[in-house]
């Protein structure tokens, strides 16, 4: 409980002290009431001081209507009419109400502000063979960075000396540590549970994994769904439109019934007016609506799927057609040397060594792959005129002869003849041609995620109508994975434009509202991520790309975390749902017994309140979801 919640709760406890005191005095010793005021009118403003004040200062900045507003005219109507110990209950319910509130709120805060323990406030350096502890902004790239046991990792880099486990639980939601060792990759806001580490920093601090998911949390709340969007027109114009209402229900019925000039008259139906003023407190829908999507993101990021903000959330949760990348989304994207195919003349050892040297600036991780299968050094100044042609492979210069490395596509644009029974040989080929002259094939594989079939059966028994895979690779290596993965359809042989132009197709054939989802890795496909009604960037960590582009982030390579996420935003979407229909429903029902003076202050305290307490309860849940 924070301080300010803990003064709140002293006040509304002194308050019910006071109230109770003069209300039993009240009903059992019948005492003068002008020594029952003071001890009211205390009591009063012990409780409800602030609102007073709230509602002044809101009507000198010229924001009249609010529920401050509403609680000050009500309460004090009350009092005036005598009503004492109404208006101090009104008034200690209603705080009893914002106390839990703010209690609420925390609570879904804590579940997201937690990511901002992430940040380290110092980092060990080793420098001129000294340890110094400095602000990890102040560390540069390529210096050495020590990190003891149980102690958080303050900047990515890659391990150059100890062995250990990290936590990755605050970034990727799962318990289960990841072991580290020499050349491994370890990101900042991990923890190192079990030996001394040092660290090579590869990214400054501005860019670390960190900074990135600290300013998409602070992003998040920025972003309104429809639902909030809609709350915020409602009570701008709902809140006067009351007022007037309470007002006309004041002034109305007495010139109506020709009781214009009994006072008695006026007072009953400005005691109805008093009362329908509390009941039309929007509170329940202002509070709940943005609570249950703050408490939605808070539920995720426990599991480690980060959200950008409540729209993203709404959106998910009317995804019905999902997209696919292939390579490192529904495939671990470590590739392998399966199978070599050289033309006659060729060795295999001469085939592979023309295709990792053309490769052998390539970042790609079929570059990487045959750079490792072929496992020799490389002389790179040998290497000149590199072309990289996206999408299709490279092209270069090698001692003199023009080497190609590629798609057969990239080939046979060149006049080099493939034969085609090597072209129907199903999985990733690397085709190499050496001054126009083909050389032979490198067959590539790249095994499926664990994951990757559950999660496409999970999702399809969530309602997911339709499944596409959309890949750079062969049509006939494509269909495998999709008929292994049961995905309904299939767009292969796609350069990143094309896969952009596909996805245009694609949103044109929704209907209905219904949106689409693309999930990539993020980096080659953050044009897709971006064009897509929801971009979801799968094992994004230490990511730029994916963070940026995406707007839904998976923090690890588990694709079951998709499924997770569509429950959350759904569940979410439904809670808010709820909310707005009992909230509406409610307070239309007291509203229209208040009016006609069925209902009193009591019932008009459950209709704030009460209604406010309970849309709050359900708001909570959205915390509470599970894997």
């Amino acid at each position: 409980m924070t301080r300010k919640q803990k003064r709140m709760l002293i006040r509304i406890f002194i308050a019910a002290v006071l109230f109770a005191a003069a209300f039993t005095t009240e009903h059992f010793l019948h005492p003068s009431p002008w020594l029952l005021l003071p001890c009211y009118a205390v009591s009063y403003l012990v409780v409800g001081g602030d609102v007073l004040w709230k509602a002044i200062r809101n009507i000198a900045h010229g924001q009249v209507f609010d529920e401050n507003f509403l609680m000050t005219v009500a309460s004090l109507g009350a009092f005036a009419m005598k009503e004492w110990h109404e208006s101090v209950a009104v008034m200690l319910l209603y705080q009893v109400g914002e106390l839990f509130q703010s209690y609420a709120v925390n609570k879904s805060r804590n579940a997201i502000s937690s990511l901002v323990e992430l940040r380290p406030d110092m980092a060990t350096v080793e420098r001129n063979g000294e340890l110094l502890e400095v602000d990890p902004d102040e560390i540069a790239v390529e210096e050495i960075i020590v990190v003891k046991t149980g102690e958080r990792i303050p900047l990515d880099g890659i391990v150059t000396e100890g062995n250990s486990t990290l936590d990755t639980a605050a970034l990727t939601g799962e318990s289960l540590p990841r072991s580290v060792t020499v050349g491994d990759e370890a990101l900042s806001g991990c923890i190192n549970q079990s030996g001394l580490l040092k660290i090579r920093v590869t990214k400054p601090f501005a860019q670390s994994t960190v900074s990135k998911i600290l300013e998409l949390v602070e992003e998040a709340s920025e972003r309104k769904s429809k639902s909030e969007a809609f709350i915020t027109r409602f009570a701008k114009y709902y809140t006067p439109f009351v007022v007037l209402a309470a007002v006309l229900l004041s002034v109305i019925p007495p010139i109506v019934t020709g009781n214009f000039f009994n006072g008695a008259v006026w007072l009953k139906w400005v005691s109805r007016a008093l009362t329908f003023l509390v009941i039309s407190c929007p509170c329940a829908l202002v509070i709940s609506v943005p609570l249950s999507f703050f408490g939605g993101i808070g539920g995720a990021s426990r599991n480690g799927i980060l959200i950008k903000g409540s729209n993203y959330l709404e959106a998910l949760a009317a995804v019905d057609t999902i997209a696919f990348d292939k390579t490192g989304t529904l495939t671990q994207g470590a590739f392998t040397v399966a199978g070599q195919y050289p033309a006659d003349g060729t060795t295999e050892e001469q085939l592979l060594e023309w295709a990792a040297t053309a490769e052998a600036f390539s970042t790609h991780p079929i570059a990487n792959s045959l750079r490792t299968a072929y496992g020799k050094p490389i002389a790179k100044e040998n290497i000149q005129d590199i072309q990289e042609i996206a999408g299709n492979g490279v092209q270069a210069t090698i001692h003199g002869h023009v080497v190609l490395a590629g798609k057969a596509a990239m080939l046979q644009n060149q006049n080099i003849t493939v034969p085609e029974n090597i072209k129907e040989i199903p999985g990733t080929k690397v085709f190499v041609a050496v001054d126009h002259i083909y050389q032979g094939c490198i067959l590539i594989t790249d095994p499926l995620k664990p994951t990757a079939a559950k999660a496409i059966q999970e999702i399809k028994g969530l309602g997911i109508r339709k499944t596409i895979l959309l890949s750079g690779d062969t049509e006939q290596t494509a269909k495998a994975v999709a008929q292994t993965l049961q995905i309904d359809e299939v767009h292969a042989q796609l350069l990143p434009q094309d896969k952009v132009q596909c996805l245009e197709t694609l949103l044109h054939t929704q209907k209905n509202g219904a949106l689409l989802a693309y999930v990539g890795d993020g980096i080659n496909d953050a044009p897709v991520l971006t064009r897509a009604d929801v971009g979801i960037a799968m094992g994004a960590m230490g990511s730029d790309a994916a963070i940026e582009a995406a707007d839904v982030v998976l923090m690890d390579d588990n694709l079951d975390k998709l499924p997770t996420a569509i429950r959350i935003a759904r569940k979410t979407k439904y809670i808010v749902i709820e909310n707005i229909v009992f909230a509406l429903g409610v307070k239309a029902v007291v509203l229209i017994l208040g009016a006609l003076g069925i209902a009193n202050m009591w019932a008009a305290v459950f209709a704030d309140v009460g209604v406010a307490m309970i849309a709050i309860c359900n708001a909570i849940r959205t915390l509470r979801i599970k894997k």
